[in-house]
């Protein structure tokens, strides 16, 4: 792994730590109103300033951390997921099997991404699981159609043909022969992918469509002080800093892995 995968590896870990131990490091209630301190600019007491209830927003962009990239990773493990089991299904099995599995996959992907979450999510009551189901139903078709592609390479490989020979079953081949090789694809898919889970988690949380007030998302705190980017902006460039920083750590981290495992764009070996 190079360097710029080394330091968005740190940037990321850092960021997952200081989340996940967030109430060890502020000792602010992140939902505390406090109506003398409303929007004051970054100062000693607040790093980063306050928001329009007089919320300190360090303590609420830490909080908020913790949920939109617990979000996003969790939706990216279960596309993933998905996607293993349908990319593998198709594309061993092939005939009528491949052809429904890929019909349902090119629907999915035919409609913009964004707007299939959104739809997906108004089905639901707004929350974090509805935001999880929204984003790993549109992610998985893109996973399942690599895999898919990948196992059309395997299954013909001399090793596959020598399992078939010694008797292996089907469910031998798929788990231990077939799985293994597509394991380092999916994973590196998750790293490209994160970011843009981390993108769509926010527009959805902008809309109101993920967790509700008084919780704290990095999208809920733009949505919420939008109409002070003028005469507070400290309210809302904090998140959106860590939106933008977030998102492309994981873009180059991806790219790091990609190019360790020597996986070109399309997602192919080579």
């Amino acid at each position: 792994m190079g360097l710029t995968g080394k330091i968005s590896s740190l940037f990321i870990l850092s960021i997952f730590l200081i989340s996940v131990f967030s109430p060890l490091l502020v000792d602010k209630d992140p939902n505390a109103i406090d109506l003398d301190s409303l929007r004051k600019p970054p100062s000693l007491g607040h790093p980063l300033g306050t928001d329009n209830k007089g919320r300190d927003i360090l303590t609420r962009v830490i909080y908020g951390g913790r949920i939109s990239i617990s979000v996003s990773v969790i939706a990216a493990l279960l596309s993933m997921g998905i996607g293993l089991i349908v990319g593998l299904s198709a594309g061993y099995a092939g005939g009528k099997v491949d052809t429904v599995f890929m019909a349902v996959v090119d629907l999915v992907l035919s409609f913009p991404s964004l707007l299939l979450a959104i739809g997906v999510s108004v089905l639901f009551p707004p929350g974090i699981y509805t935001v999880m189901i929204a984003l790993s139903s549109v992610g998985w078709a893109s996973f399942a159609r690599l895999i898919r592609g990948q196992v059309l390479m395997l299954k013909e490989a001399p090793y596959i043909e020598s399992a078939r020979a010694i008797g292996c079953n089907s469910w031998r081949i798929v788990f231990v022969h077939l799985l293994p090789q597509c394991m380092p694809l999916a994973l590196v898919m998750t790293g490209l992918r994160l970011g843009g889970y981390i993108l769509t988690e926010s527009a959805l949380s902008f809309l109101g469509l993920g967790a509700q007030p008084p919780t704290a998302t990095w999208g809920s705190m733009i949505s919420a002080n939008r109409a002070y980017i003028n005469s507070a902006p400290w309210m809302v460039l904090s998140p959106g800093i860590m939106i933008a920083a977030t998102a492309l750590c994981f873009n180059l981290l991806g790219d790091s892995l990609r190019e360790r495992y020597g996986i070109n764009r399309e997602g192919r070996a080579g």
